[in-house]
């Protein structure tokens, strides 16, 4: 493990140059691992896996797309890929990765199979964290321990089959037979991490759930929304307010913060641009900060963890969610936004 240096705080991070994936597969060689679900994280984990030579299986409901799916990505049923009590019963690992709502629904059944000696793996924090409500209590035999990629699940096999890693962060929650630290570093570099920094189950929900509301997700479609709105108002048209508001950011200015920061990519734009967005992001930020300060209190609270289970568990939550992305497919912005990848130079060869 390496301490390095993030802007003056010391943080333990591990790197593959320091457990090689031979090492990863030596720790694991006789561990059976079950990937539980495969929805979201389920495939690229259990894919960059089997494909980094590790015994791994799947295990997920019969019947459904997710079945279908897991079988089209060549897991054979009776061999790899089993109902869900089956595979936990045959796992020296069980990685617990269907939603959140799912989880609280399988858990009986997960927990039947959580023998002395085995290891309950997950990728987020929510479970554990918010016990009280989820009702997740793994035994106190067992080691609990998390790999949470810093992206999807398509993202991070996208990235193994390129030949890079999607970093991840990773926590120990509970130690029971001293294996713990290697096995969950093991697992992470299976499942194709770049790099591996140090958390625990509360930090990395309170922080993804902020992320997801915030910048990630809820605050960049609103920022979108808002610009695009006003620009919409004062006369421009819908591509040239998506083109300003979407495109250029996300095709031209996000790859280069990403090479190599903000500084560089303002450094490298016009000096007007430079200029502007030096006079007001300040502006921004201070505007936004009690909103998120009012977010985080919330993801503290539970009370977002509340929402998401409460909703989550409807009966009804597929046709509500689809209503939801319907109007913001349908929105005049993202309605633009598809003609305007349409007309992309790769999508037109």
């Amino acid at each position: 493990m390496a301490k390095l240096n993030f802007g003056g705080v010391i943080e333990n991070v591990v790197t593959r140059e320091e457990y090689p994936l031979s090492k990863a597969l030596e720790t694991l060689k006789d561990e059976t691992i079950a990937v539980i679900g495969y929805g979201v994280q389920g495939p690229g984990q259990s894919l960059n896996l089997r494909d980094n030579g590790f015994n791994v299986i799947v295990g997920q409901r019969k019947g459904g797309k997710s079945w279908d799916k897991a079988v089209a990505d060549g897991w054979v049923e009776g061999q790899t890929l089993f109902e869900i009590e089956e595979a936990c019963a045959k796992a020296t690992i069980i990685a617990f990765l269907l939603s959140d709502a799912g989880q609280i629904d399988a858990w009986p059944t997960v927990k039947k199979h959580l023998t002395a000696g085995k290891a309950l793996y997950f990728s987020h924090g929510f479970g554990i964290t918010y016990k009280d409500r989820t009702g997740i209590v793994p035994p106190a035999d067992v080691d609990v321990i998390m790999v949470a990629p810093k992206g999807s699940g398509t993202s991070l096999r996208r990235l193994f089959v390129e030949g890079r890693g999607l970093n991840s962060s990773y926590a120990i929650g509970q130690d029971a037979t001293g294996k713990a630290y290697d096995r969950v570093i093991s697992m992470g570099i299976g499942i194709g991490s770049g790099y591996l920094f140090e958390t625990d189950f509360r930090r990395e929900v309170y922080s993804d759930l902020t992320g997801e509301r915030g910048t990630l997700m809820g605050a960049i479609q609103g920022l979108f929304a808002a610009q695009y709105e006003v620009l919409r108002q004062n006369g421009h048209t819908p591509s040239e307010a998506f083109n300003e508001t979407v495109e250029e950011l996300t095709q031209s200015l996000m790859p280069l913060v990403a090479e190599n920061g903000m500084d560089w990519m303002y450094a490298n734009c016009s000096t007007t641009a430079q200029r502007g967005a030096l006079d007001w992001w300040k502006r921004f930020r201070d505007a936004t900060i009690p909103v998120f300060s009012e977010l985080y209190k919330e993801v503290a609270a539970g009370n977002e963890a509340q929402r998401s289970i409460d909703s989550n568990s409807k009966p009804n939550y597929r046709e509500g969610l689809e209503k939801e992305l319907a109007e913001l497919r349908n929105s005049e912005m993202w309605r633009t936004g598809e003609t305007v990848r349409s007309l992309r130079p790769e999508r037109k060869k």
